[in-house]
């Protein structure tokens, strides 16, 4: 007999007498299995081998061959995860918690997007605005480095710590940058590192949605701060540290998102001093540095803070891409040692060839020339895209969190929209799905009392400038039909 068909005949005979066996119940031995079928040691080892690939036993070495458990064998249709609900019971996730599956595109996942759909949602560039062949051309050179696979140090490589702190400017030194993974991870690992589950968080209202889901799932409690068209309001900041006892403050001071205001001059200096005066962390998203539209980007609070009050986030994946899971945190003081002992414990190091591939795009002059084409780029698609909605949907409103504003940002990704008071938010956002169009509900971005008026539209995730165009349209379109029923 073969060895094939002696493991087909052993394999029959055990299934008969696992359907005698009670789950966790001991098989026989291999050595009782041998002597009783007259089979050699490799006909029960590809036997049981086989058996334990089906799920039908569990080996446990030095202790033998058990039957599994009836769901194990009976497959995937019969699995039964309702146990998680209690396991999962203790850590509700709270009131107003993000649903990952009705979030924005950039923050988890959305509902796929059919065939012909143009795309102004989510938080990324499309991918003819992302710098492809530099890309490649970094992560080839990275791959090629001797040490390109050796270990990582805790904090990031010495030359990528060097590069975001000349970036940031002022006195930022390259022992005060930490390399993350991103910017989303960043935000987790901040959330957690500073202040203890239950506490208060400041936040500007409206916000990324990102930052109020990993807040919640840290625990903390947000705190919705008003804007005007001039960023968040310094007094109503005041107020609000005095009256919560919050130490710590979320803000996007430069090209906010969703609305693309960037603080105001006055108010830069302001913001960290209240922090300061609250004895309190100000977390600097800084995510849209890169995204200008061709004007003079403000300076980082970071690089005027001296007191280690600002805590600077920033990260390569708006301006380059969303698989580039690199950014970096800059703080000083033993914020910096608590948030080192969060890396050791959660990921040890980020991954080197990554790194590396970073240091040589950011070193080289093509990146240079990749952000002065996009600056230009984003710039012509803000242009085309609010000519457009001007023309297909004037009482749809671009501007800035007041309603007398009527400007359009500078800078960022977005197009923060107000409709009219027939509309809501998200029956626009169904209706323009059915007709070929993707946007943002605006209800996402705010952590609490959300208006039903808003719309975020991002003007570099289409092909390109008929996309856009043609987008509009499909939102007159859209407009008509809710208008209609």
């Amino acid at each position: 007999m073969s060895d094939s068909s002696s493991t087909e005949a052993l394999l029959a005979i055990l299934r008969r007498d696992l359907a005698g066996l009670a789950p966790g119940e001991r098989l026989s031995s291999s050595r009782e299995l041998i002597a009783r079928h007259g089979v050699g040691p490799v006909t029960v080892s590809r036997a049981i081998a086989q058996l334990a690939a089906e799920g039908a036993v569990v080996t446990r070495p030095g202790s033998g061959t058990y039957a599994a458990p009836r769901q194990a064998r009976a497959g995937a249709a019969a699995e039964d995860t309702s146990w998680q609900a209690i396991a999962l019971s203790g850590h509700d996730r709270g009131p107003g918690a993000t649903d990952p599956d009705a979030a924005p595109g950039e923050f988890g996942p959305s509902a796929p997007v059919p065939a012909g759909t143009i795309a102004l949602s989510g938080g990324y560039l499309h991918e003819n605005l992302q710098p492809t062949r530099a890309l490649g051309a970094a992560l080839a050179r990275a791959a090629r480095r001797p040490d390109a696979w050796h270990r990582a140090p805790a904090a990031g490589l010495a030359p990528l710590r060097a590069i975001f702190a000349r970036q940031a400017g002022g006195a930022v030194a390259p022992e005060d940058v930490l390399v993350t993974g991103g910017g989303q991870g960043a935000l987790s690992m901040l959330f957690r590192a500073i202040v203890a589950p239950g506490s208060p968080l400041l936040v500007e209202s409206p916000t990324y949605p990102g930052a109020l889901a990993a807040a919640r799932a840290a625990g903390l409690r947000p705190v919705p701060v008003p804007t005007d068209d001039e960023g968040v309001r310094t007094d109503l900041l005041a107020e609000a540290f005095a009256m919560t006892g919050a130490r710590l403050f979320y803000c996007q001071p430069t090209f906010h998102n969703p609305t693309g205001a960037v603080l105001a001059p006055e108010r830069r200096r302001q913001v960290v001093d209240v922090a300061r005066a609250a004895g309190a962390f100000l977390i600097e998203d800084d995510f849209a540095r890169h995204l200008g539209h061709g004007r003079p980007v403000p300076r980082p609070l970071v690089a005027d803070d001296r007191d280690g009050t600002v805590i600077h986030l920033t990260s390569l994946t708006k301006p380059a891409s969303p698989s580039l899971r690199i950014g970096a945190l800059i703080a000083r003081g033993p914020v910096m040692r608590r948030l080192l002992e969060a890396r050791r414990v959660d990921d040890f190091f980020i991954a080197r060839p990554l790194q590396e591939a970073a240091v040589e795009l950011l070193s080289t002059p093509a990146w240079d020339r990749h952000l002065r084409s996009l600056a230009t780029a984003l710039r012509e698609r803000r242009a085309v895209l609010v000519d457009a909605l001007s023309h297909e949907v004037p009482d749809w409103t671009p501007g800035l969190p007041q309603p007398s504003a009527g400007q359009t940002p500078a800078g960022g990704l977005h197009l923060w929209l107000r409709l009219p008071p027939a509309l809501v938010d998200t029956a626009v956002t169904a209706a323009a799905r059915d007709h070929g169009v993707a946007v943002d509900a605006g209800r996402h971005y705010f952590p609490a009392e959300p208006p039903t008026d808003r719309l975020r539209l991002n003007l570099a995730a289409a092909a390109d400038l008929a996309e856009l165009a043609e987008a509009a349209r499909r939102l007159a379109v859209t407009a008509r039909s809710l208008a209609g029923s």
